[in-house]
């Protein structure tokens, strides 16, 4: 769907169904150069299960208009505008990478009306390695390769994809490689920038999953567990033989995990 938030054009994929103010929603957030294809199975599930989705593109990413917030709090701001330019009063907040600091960060302004808030590939800090950084400030291929060499688990560089001949480290290739015209780079400052999630998960007050994958070398599972002692009310689940990108290397298993940590929270 598209809307406009702050004065500018913007989309939100709805899961395959009319986003409907009445039901609760379920905000998803992407990291960064991403959009919210990452968010594809999760997003048609739980739109046909009782909630509105809204899997948001960011300013300057997919099907919004730029340009590109330079910070995580300013990021979390217009997720907040996006809401209420739809009409959502009540909603839960999912964010994968930089877009789990983006969904933190909202789910503190946001205090009483947040539901719940997922956390998948995240930790209090996310530093950028600086060759990395250069090289996508710079439009260099080699920051996409390098991101999709770290961010897919072992097991997913080699197959691993139930739909036979696709191949999930190629599909996030020609993701990132949209995001390298653009946003990538200034996600990757934002993510580098960002030292507010101590404070901003103190301010937190709905419940909260931290999804990790055993395998994930961008966000390892050390900084997911020290991130948990961070809330009031955390838990954490880790998913086996899984990297960084876990909605689209495991979808169904992080679906489960979503669908069972969300039951009953919006009722």
């Amino acid at each position: 769907m598209k809307l406009t938030v702050d004065g500018s054009e913007a989309f939100a994929a709805t899961g395959g169904r009319p986003f409907d103010a009445a039901r609760p929603a379920l905000v998803f957030v992407h990291g960064a150069g991403m959009d919210h294809t990452v968010w594809t199975l999760q997003t048609r599930y739980f739109a046909h299960h009782g909630w509105s989705v809204l899997a948001l593109d960011l300013p300057g990413h997919g099907g919004s208009a730029g340009p590109a917030l330079e910070d995580v709090p300013a990021m979390a701001a217009w997720v907040l505008a996006a809401v209420k330019a739809v009409g959502a009063d009540r909603f839960a907040l999912a964010g994968h990478s930089l877009g789990a600091l983006i969904a933190l960060e909202a789910a503190a302004q946001a205090g009483e009306a947040a539901l719940a808030l997922m956390m998948l590939g995240a930790a209090a800090a996310m530093p950028v390695n600086p060759a990395l950084q250069g090289a996508a400030d710079k439009g260099d291929h080699g920051a996409v390769e390098a991101m999709i060499g770290w961010g897919f688990g072992r097991p997913a560089q080699i197959g691993g994809n139930r739909a036979p001949g696709a191949w999930m480290p190629g599909a996030g290739l020609r993701t990132l490689e949209r995001g390298l015209k653009g946003a990538l780079g200034v996600d990757l400052k934002a993510s580098n920038g960002y030292v507010g999630a101590s404070e901003a998960a103190g301010r937190v007050t709905c419940p909260v999953l931290i999804l990790a994958g055993d395998d994930d070398r961008m966000t390892p599972l050390k900084g997911a567990k020290a991130l948990v002692g961070a809330f009031a009310d955390a838990r954490l689940a880790v998913l086996p033989a899984t990297g960084h990108m876990m909605s689209i290397e495991r979808p169904d298993e992080t679906l489960d995990i979503l669908r069972d940590f969300l039951a009953g929270i919006a009722a």
